[in-house]
């Protein structure tokens, strides 16, 4: 159930460059949270209207809390960026829908700022978990944090960790092969993965990101291209917010 809550930060850590680690309580949410949804957090600025979406990275159910890793891009994530444990933040969630959790063989693709949604998929996944992480060097955030869910491959924009190129080319250095893919990331990432996918006859789910404005649904401001005709608008789109984040990667058109 979606909920907007006046949540307490428990923590807050740097944990790269730009990249921020908080951890909010939040357990009116917790209980109904899965992997690949967002939270909408709200500045306390109110020249500011709009939320900014942040996907879940961890659900701690028995500590009633949420944790978010996030990129500072802007002044509303600058703002985030600044508080402190004890302080109070305003946040809308879950929203979205999660990843499905499969069985069998699994490779988890993240890449960049797409790479903390899938920590709590590794966590949830039952069954061999390969994943594969994208950075642009060897600043490799939450790395070992995955390794104690399934065998970790790198692939680094300049070499100087893992594989030298992008996340393909991590998994056909090493030869990696699996029933299901799961991945979040950009979108050319997610195009090629797309394709990799239809051409090895993989079944794949992507999560799409994209700006949004309301991240309900609502405004239509967030739409990707889809093969099926939306019940909302009657056209062929779907409303990343509402409909996604998380689809089935022969579902849209990137």
């Amino acid at each position: 159930m979606m909920q907007k809550i006046n949540a307490e930060v428990v923590s807050q850590e740097k944990i790269g460059t730009d990249i921020y680690s908080m951890w909010i309580k939040a357990e009116e949410m917790v209980s109904c949270a899965r992997p690949g949804q967002f939270v909408s957090l709200y500045c306390r600025d109110g020249a500011k209207l709009l939320p900014r979406p942040i996907s879940i990275c961890e659900i701690a159910k028995e500590q009633g809390a949420l944790r978010i890793v996030y990129r500072v891009a802007g002044k509303g994530t600058e703002e985030f960026s600044a508080y402190k444990a004890g302080e109070n933040v305003s946040v809308m969630g879950p929203l979205g829908n999660g990843f499905p959790l499969k069985e069998g063989r699994a490779i988890l693709i993240g890449g960049g700022i797409g790479i903390p949604p899938m920590l709590e998929l590794a966590r949830q996944l039952t069954g061999q978990k390969q994943i594969v992480l994208g950075y642009r060097d060897s600043h490799m955030f939450l790395k070992e944090e995955f390794e104690a869910y399934g065998s970790v491959h790198v692939a680094t924009e300049d070499g100087s960790a893992g594989t030298k190129g992008n996340v393909l080319d991590a998994i056909r250095t090493e030869g990696l092969q699996a029933d299901v893919i799961y991945a979040c990331g950009p979108t050319p990432m997610l195009k090629a993965i797309q394709a990799y996918a239809a051409e090895s006859g993989t079944e794949a789910w992507i999560s799409l990101e994209e700006r949004m404005a309301c991240g309900v649904g609502a405004c239509l401001a967030c739409v990707c291209k889809s093969k099926e005709k939306d019940e909302h608008t009657n056209v062929n789109n779907k409303r990343i917010c509402k409909d996604g984040p998380v689809f089935r990667a022969e579902e849209v058109t990137l």
